[in-house]
């Protein structure tokens, strides 16, 4: 963690059951500061040669590995100012905006929470969120150290987030153009995401802020949502070419159980190559490093 430098899933039936033993009376025992720190996106930067491209992407909704981390960086500057409070409701991610306003869903128990991002990272075994230690003692995986999870944007808290930060009313953040890689090969969205125009107004909804004079915090209710299997894989390649799809298949096939999957991505139709099912965690993170080691630089963790 650097604090200053930086599916086929289906969830439904949703239920707001708060969990009677984590009950909040307060914006403090809910896990809120009141901090706000500084709005940044920041430019693209590399982390042991692993380039991440922060966006405003209102519309991010991934699957992956999550872990935590408290005691070490506890009254450590996080990487928007913030001081960070491992009992807090806060998170790090590699490139959504700070501070941004999230719901992470534990993807092996079913259980829900807000979180608000004010941090850079992970930046190990292709983690997508760091979760603080009191965000990960509710989502039930402290003991285990990871998770699988989905993680969503929520759009109308993080434009709050946004211009409270800012300390103005912004008609939009200021939007980085997301890097695309060429053609035939899709994007890899936990290292690059697309920044969509929204006509939700940051405005109008910075004035409903300042009226109800307060800031979207986590509110410390731990939702039980009913969901379906996930399986482990690791991704090597996605292409919209088939041919380019079968040839990186082929050339996998001595490290374990390959496929190739069909997905369609914002109206394009991508072939992705995929190891798996992979057992564990841990055996993904080895398979993973094995992989990059070999040369295949762009594979990751995906939860499908």
């Amino acid at each position: 963690m650097l604090l200053l430098a930086v599916m086929g899933l289906v969830v439904a039936g949703c239920s707001e059951v708060q969990l009677a033993a984590h009950t909040a009376k307060s914006v403090r025992d809910n896990g809120g500061s009141g901090q706000i720190g500084t709005y940044k996106i920041g430019q693209p930067y590399q982390v042991s040669g692993v380039w991440y491209h922060p966006v405003v992407d209102y519309r991010y909704d991934e699957t992956g590995i999550a872990s935590w981390y408290g005691p070490g960086f506890h009254g450590k500057r996080t990487a928007n100012g913030e001081t960070y409070d491992q009992h807090d409701l806060t998170a790090a991610h590699p490139t959504l905006p700070l501070p941004s306003m999230v719901r992470v869903t534990n993807l092996e128990n079913g259980r829900s929470l807000k979180l608000r991002i004010n941090d850079r990272g992970p930046f190990s075994n292709n983690r997508i969120i760091d979760i603080s230690k009191r965000g990960a003692q509710l989502l039930g995986f402290e003991k285990e150290g990871t998770a699988k999870v989905r993680v969503t944007v929520l759009e109308t808290e993080s434009r709050q987030l946004a211009a409270a930060a800012q300390g103005k009313a912004v008609s939009e953040p200021k939007v980085q153009e997301a890097v695309y890689r060429p053609e035939d090969v899709e994007p890899v969205k936990q290292q690059v995401a697309a920044a969509p125009v929204s006509s939700v107004s940051t405005e109008r909804l910075m004035e409903d802020s300042q009226q109800k004079e307060e800031l979207p915090e986590p509110d410390g209710v731990v939702s039980q949502q009913s969901i379906g299997s996930s399986d482990l894989y690791i991704q090597a390649g996605s292409f919209t070419q088939y041919s380019n799809a079968t040839r990186l298949a082929d050339r996998l096939s001595t490290h374990g159980d390959v496929r190739i999957a069909p997905a369609s991505v914002d109206g394009r139709e991508f072939y992705r190559v995929q190891l798996g099912p992979v057992a564990s965690v841990n055996d993904a993170d080895g398979l993973l490093e094995n992989l990059i080691s070999s040369g295949y630089k762009q594979s990751h963790v995906v939860v499908q």
